[in-house]
């Protein structure tokens, strides 16, 4: 059982920055697969950004060159976001992908508006 626990959501203007993090608990296997996902309102939720365990990293192309997704270790992940824009607003879930279970965290709004 894995827990994730994310903080850093909030109100930024556009063209402002916001750094997201995730800290998880529990046993984590050699093996995994941590993202960051998001949902606006209205639309179904989509990945942002991944990092496995031997760090290959993936975005979408949406935010490609503005947000970069990043670990200290096994347990401490991060979502740094540059260049807000206000289609980026959602409420942002971090991830983890492991032993075929999927683990979610409760999710933090970001939204970029003047």
């Amino acid at each position: 059982q894995v827990q994730l626990v994310e903080s850093g959501g909030g109100l930024v203007q556009p063209g402002g920055s916001l750094r997201l993090s995730c800290v998880a608990s529990g046993s984590i296997f050699s093996v995994y697969v941590m993202g960051w996902y998001r949902q606006a309102p209205g639309k179904q939720r989509g990945m942002v950004a991944s990092i496995t365990n031997v760090g290959f990293k993936n975005y979408a192309d949406s935010v490609k060159g503005r947000f970069t997704i990043s670990r200290d270790n096994a347990k401490n992940f991060y979502l740094q976001m540059n260049g807000l824009r206000p289609e980026d607003t959602a409420v942002y879930y971090c991830n983890f992908q492991m032993g075929g279970v999927d683990y979610w965290s409760q999710g933090t709004q970001v939204t970029v508006s003047s």
